[in-house]
C-alpha cells in the first residue's frame, strides 16, 4: 500500500485537515510550478504560439488516462457549471420527456437540468434518498434504476453523493440508461482523482469535473469528457482558440466554420491559461503517479479506527459497499448538535464540513493516524459529557 504523502504538501503541522472535499491543499510541486508560470509573463517574448496549446493537450491526455477516454474527447473548462450546462444544452429534445436527478444534488447540476426542463416542457424527477438507516445505499440505487424507463431523456447526477459519499452503481445505471436511450451525465468533482472510474465501462455520455478538489489543481479550472455524440454540438461561447485554424496565428482572420476535433469546441476561451494550466497538469501527473486505486485503499485503512468508533457509539454510517472511502457522511446520535460538534472540532484545529444532516469527513494521502485519533478524542469527550 502507498505510504503517507504529507511531505509533498505544506499543511501546517498543528492542524488536522479532514476536509479535502471542500478544497484540496496545493501540492508543493503544484505551487512551485504556479510561481514559475506567474513569473514567466514578466517577459512575454518567452511565450510562443505553441504555448497556447501544448500544455492543454497534456492536461487532456492525463485526464483521459484517469477516466479512460481519448484526449480528443476532453475539454478544458473553468468550472463544473460550465461543463454541465454545455452537456445539457446539447441534449436532444425527442428522446424522452423526463430528466432524473437524485435528492440534494449539487446546485450546479440541478440548476442546469431544471432550466432545461423548464425551457423545453420536460418533467424533472427527483429520486429521494432513504432516511439514515440500514440498507440506505442499496435502496437508493434500486430506486434510481427503477425510475429509468423509455420516457427518460437524461439522468444527471454526481458520481458519488457530494454531501455524504454514498456510492452509486454507475455501471448498472449507465447500462439501464443505454437500454432506454437515455443520456447519462455525471458530475465527478467529488470523486474523480480519488475513486477509479471508467467512462467506457459505465457508458457515460459526459463527465464533468472541477479541478480544485480531488484533482488537486488550482481554483477556476477543470476538465470534462464528452462522448462522440457531442462532437457536432453547440459550444457555450465562440472563441478563436477552438477553431480548426487556431494554431495558424498568421491566418486567424481567414475565418472558418469548423472547430478543433472531438470535444475541442467546448474548451473555455483562453483555456491555455499560462498559470493555471501548468499547475493543473502537475497535479494530474502526481495523481497518475500515485494511482487512484492506491489513494482509495489508503483512505480505507486509515479510516478504520473512526469507522469502528462511529458504529460502536451510535453514529450513522453508510454500509461499506455503498460508502466511498475518501469521503463519507456521519449522522450524529440523538441529542448531539452538529453546530456544537463543529465548534469543538475547530477549537482543536480539526477541520470538517457539515453537509445536509451529516458531518462530512474527507481524507487523503496527507492525512495521518494522528488526524484520525484527534477526531475520535474530541467526539469521545463530547459523548462522555452527555452520558
Amino acid at each position: 500500500m502507498i505510504e503517507n504523502q504529507k511531505h509533498l504538501f505544506q499543511l501546517p503541522e498543528d492542524i488536522h485537515y479532514l476536509n479535502g472535499a471542500y478544497m484540496s491543499p496545493l501540492l508543493r510541486s503544484v505551487e512551485e510550478i504556479g510561481i514559475q508560470s506567474l513569473t514567466q509573463k514578466r517577459n512575454p517574448t518567452s511565450i510562443q504560439p505553441k504555448d497556447f496549446f501544448e500544455t492543454g493537450e497534456k492536461v487532456k491526455a492525463n485526464f483521459g488516462k484517469l477516466v479512460n477516454c481519448p484526449a480528443q474527447q476532453v475539454a478544458i473548462i473553468p468550472a463544473a457549471s460550465y461543463g454541465l450546462t454545455t452537456a445539457v444544452n446539447n441534449l436532444p429534445l425527442d428522446n424522452g420527456n423526463t430528466a432524473i436527478v437524485v435528492s440534494d444534488e449539487f446546485p450546479s447540476g440541478y440548476y442546469a437540468i431544471e432550466k432545461w426542463c423548464r425551457d423545453h416542457d420536460k418533467q424533472l424527477k427527483t429520486i429521494p434518498a432513504p432516511e439514515f438507516k440500514q440498507g440506505r445505499g442499496e435502496i437508493w440505487n434500486q430506486r434510481i434504476l427503477e425510475a429509468i424507463n423509455q420516457d427518460t431523456a437524461v439522468v444527471l447526477m454526481s458520481t458519488i453523493h457530494w454531501a455524504d459519499g454514498t456510492q452509486f452503481d454507475l455501471k448498472a445505471i449507465g447500462q439501464k440508461c443505454k437500454e432506454n436511450d437515455a443520456f447519462f451525465i455525471l458530475d465527478g468533482t467529488q470523486s474523480v482523482g480519488a475513486l477509479p472510474i471508467d467512462v467506457q465501462e459505465c457508458q457515460v455520455d459526459a463527465l464533468i469535473c472541477a479541478g480544485y478538489k480531488w484533482l488537486m489543481g488550482p481554483y477556476a479550472i477543470g476538465a470534462a469528457y464528452f462522448s462522440e455524440y457531442f462532437n457536432n454540438g453547440v459550444p457555450l461561447e465562440e472563441t478563436w482558440v477552438n477553431r480548426s485554424n487556431a494554431q495558424q496565428f498568421s491566418n486567424l482572420t481567414q475565418y472558418v466554420d469548423d472547430y478543433a476535433p472531438g470535444a475541442g469546441r467546448y474548451n473555455v476561451g483562453e483555456y491555455g491559461n499560462f498559470i493555471l494550466l501548468p499547475m493543473f497538469n502537475a497535479a494530474l501527473e502526481q495523481l497518475l503517479e500515485w494511482g487512484v486505486a492506491n489513494l482509495q485503499a489508503y483512505c480505507e485503512v486509515l479510516s478504520q479506527p473512526m469507522i469502528q468508533f462511529f458504529r460502536k457509539n451510535g453514529f450513522w454510517l453508510e454500509e461499506d459497499a455503498y460508502r466511498s472511502k475518501h469521503l463519507f457522511g456521519v449522522g450524529l446520535p440523538e441529542g448531539m448538535d452538529s453546530n456544537e460538534i463543529i465548534q469543538r472540532l475547530q477549537e482543536n484545529k480539526i477541520f470538517v464540513s457539515i453537509r445536509g444532516k451529516a458531518i462530512r469527513l474527507s481524507l487523503h494521502l496527507y492525512n495521518t493516524e494522528e488526524d484520525v485519533q484527534a477526531l475520535i478524542h474530541v467526539l469521545d469527550g463530547v459523548l462522555a459529557e452527555k452520558s
